[in-house]
């Protein structure tokens, strides 16, 4: 069988906000998705130079591992697209005893073919799904796709009982809307599977990143989220998942 190689990005050393503890990032290249916040635009497209093999990038992370302790993360682009790639990695590493973490949004998730998604689920210690808008058409004009995948995953990662944390970012005037918010969290009532809910405050600092691609920023004039705002986001969000599970 020949050797697996992962179309890599880049690697990140003593990342602390991709899963639990200080930990080992992987970004792999190539993604469908167009989020108009996006901070890795240079990911999107599936072709690169930088090939890597498993045994490369465990080597690394050997080589650090007393500073990654946490484990390794494996992101995007979209991590689905080498879904053989990241499997063999995450196998390779759980022999090693290494905590795995899948960073995704379960875009590429077919409910009608699991067996890949199954190989891969059987060597992830968790799941960060990020769920990028509760509702579909406007899920659509912010990524450019349906999120009926995604939320057919999340439902398929709590009937697995796969941990997971919820990712969402927020943004002013698309994601910061009440009534979104409270759809999100009814939606995450019907999940016993989460362990954390991350929500991502928006910021404009890939605006010179853009720049320098020679690409236009879709928000360019929507201002930061500020820390309240994000906070008064989590609270409805929670509320409505406790209202919708009848705790409060």
């Amino acid at each position: 069988m020949s050797e697996i190689l992962g179309k890599i990005h880049s690697i990140e050393t003593l990342g602390t906000v991709d899963g639990p503890g200080i930990r080992f990032v992987v970004f792999t290249q190539g993604c469908p998705l167009r989020c108009q916040y996006c901070h890795n635009p240079d990911s999107w497209e599936y072709e690169t130079d930088n090939l890597m093999s498993v045994e490369t990038i465990l080597a690394q992370y050997e080589g650090i591992k007393e500073f990654c302790a946490g484990g390794i993360t494996v992101t995007g682009g979209e991590p689905l697209v080498q879904i053989e790639f990241v499997t063999e990695l995450f196998k390779k590493a759980q022999e090693k005893g290494i905590h795995t973490a899948l960073d995704t949004s379960g875009l590429l998730f077919n409910k009608k073919n699991t067996e890949k998604v199954d190989k891969l689920l059987e060597h992830t210690s968790l799941v960060l799904l990020d769920i990028k808008h509760i509702d579909d058409e406007e899920h659509k004009i912010l990524t450019g796709h349906s999120n009926k995948n995604i939320l057919e995953f999340a439902r398929y990662l709590s009937e697995k009982n796969i941990p997971t944390w919820i990712r969402h970012v927020v943004v002013p005037d698309l994601t910061y809307n009440e009534v979104y918010l409270t759809k999100l969290g009814i939606f995450l009532a019907e999940l016993k599977n989460i362990k954390a809910l991350d929500v991502l405050p928006y910021h404009d600092m890939a605006i010179p990143k853009y720049e320098n691609l020679g690409l236009n920023y879709p928000l360019k004039g929507i201002k930061p989220l500020t820390k309240e705002e994000a906070l008064n986001a989590r609270n409805i969000i929670i509320k409505s998942m406790k209202q919708a599970r009848g705790i409060i």
